[in-house]
């Protein structure tokens, strides 16, 4: 049995069949994870004791705050390009505004997680209100990319702005079968940089860590510059992408070597 296939039985990852891709050598999305709540409840380390079972040099695309139409789609652009899928987790207001940009990462074969509905900052509200943020958020998503309001999601994945959280808020998270994504490593493109700056920063965090989550910010211009180059470097370096799915969904993976 090969090392992947080692892998895979250990985390209970389905074996992706490989997808057509327009580019014979681009990147590509080398695997699919499936993530299950029970076993993985809190991912990244940058939060959390634990994070994804990824092999060296594997890492999980993520992206926070869109969708915002000029730069989201440059960077579904970019992905297309190289044959790579992403999750994005949404802002419920934003998907509410752009339900078709929604509609479209779906489309394009991208994960869609869940990120409340106005981006407060989450411990520092009542327990309700916090709840009511969670919940309005799954709900605008959910309207946005199946016309059908309900809160509860069908990706189970979802990420606190900021990072901030209160044990009662991770509890009901996991008592709903939710998946909290932290990060392993981030392009800190909240700062104000240029895109040369971010992109040097982000494969140096890469290079020393050695894989893992990452996250970026769609919404962010600089981010959406550095795409193309960006992936670029993960294929220059031996690097692979890996794409997460809930547990329990059979994705096709669009492995393009």
């Amino acid at each position: 049995m090969s090392a992947g296939a080692v892998l895979a039985a250990l985390t209970g990852m389905g074996s992706a069949d490989a997808a057509e891709c327009p580019r014979k050598d681009a990147l590509g999305t080398s695997r699919i994870l499936s993530v299950d709540a029970k076993a993985t409840p809190r991912v990244g380390l940058k939060s959390f004791p634990q994070t994804l079972a990824l092999a060296d040099h594997e890492v999980v695309l993520t992206f926070d705050d869109g969708p915002h139409p000029p730069t989201t789609s440059k960077v579904l652009a970019a992905l297309a390009q190289e044959c790579v899928r992403a999750t994005f987790f949404l802002i419920g207001l934003h998907a509410s505004e752009h339900p078709e940009m929604v509609k479209r990462i779906a489309r394009e074969g991208h994960t869609i997680g869940h990120h409340t509905f106005s981006h407060p900052f989450m411990a520092r509200i009542p327990f309700d209100k916090a709840r009511s943020e969670i919940d309005r958020g799954i709900a605008a998503d959910e309207m946005a990319l199946h016309g059908v309001s309900t809160t509860t999601p069908s990706t189970p994945f979802f990420r606190f702005p900021y990072f901030e959280a209160t044990q009662g808020q991770l509890d009901l998270l996991q008592s709903r079968g939710i998946v909290v994504f932290g990060a392993d490593l981030w392009a800190s493109d909240w700062n104000e940089m240029t895109p040369e700056q971010e992109l040097k920063l982000v494969t140096e965090r890469l290079a020393a860590s050695g894989k893992g989550i990452i996250l970026f910010h769609d919404p962010k211009a600089r981010t959406a510059a550095i795409m193309p180059a960006f992936l670029r470097y993960l294929k220059q370096n031996g690097f692979r992408v890996v794409h997460v799915a809930p547990a329990g969904t059979s994705q096709k993976s669009a492995d393009a070597r």
